[in-house]
């Protein structure tokens, strides 16, 4: 995929919070997937807009039930991000800190 360096402007403390996270792929590359993201969020709220205009609001029921679901995906993310980063600090303490 052909990449194209830019210049953009973010907060400060935005930047410090995601350093740790991204240093391992590279900013770039995490300032990439977070547009994809956000891209993709932008997409599903047109398709959301759509499906409400061409079948009706969403009702309480159908959101509450949508909620618990992200809860749910986002608990299991969680658990699995700190299932890898627990793994790290395993590996690191068997290699005595010496990368592999």
């Amino acid at each position: 995929m052909a990449t194209k360096k830019i210049t953009v402007t973010i907060p400060e403390e935005l930047l410090d919070e995601i350093r740790g996270d991204a240093a391992e792929r590279g900013l770039s590359a995490y300032v990439a997937e977070a547009l994809r993201f956000k891209r993709d969020r932008d997409r599903l709220l047109d398709l959301v807009n759509w499906l409400e205009e061409e079948y009706g609001p969403v009702t309480d029921e159908e959101r509450a039930g949508a909620l618990a679901e992200l809860e749910d995906l986002d608990a299991e993310h969680e658990r699995r991000r700190a299932d890898k980063k627990a793994g790290k600090k395993a590996d690191k303490k068997h290699d005595g800190g010496q990368a592999a």
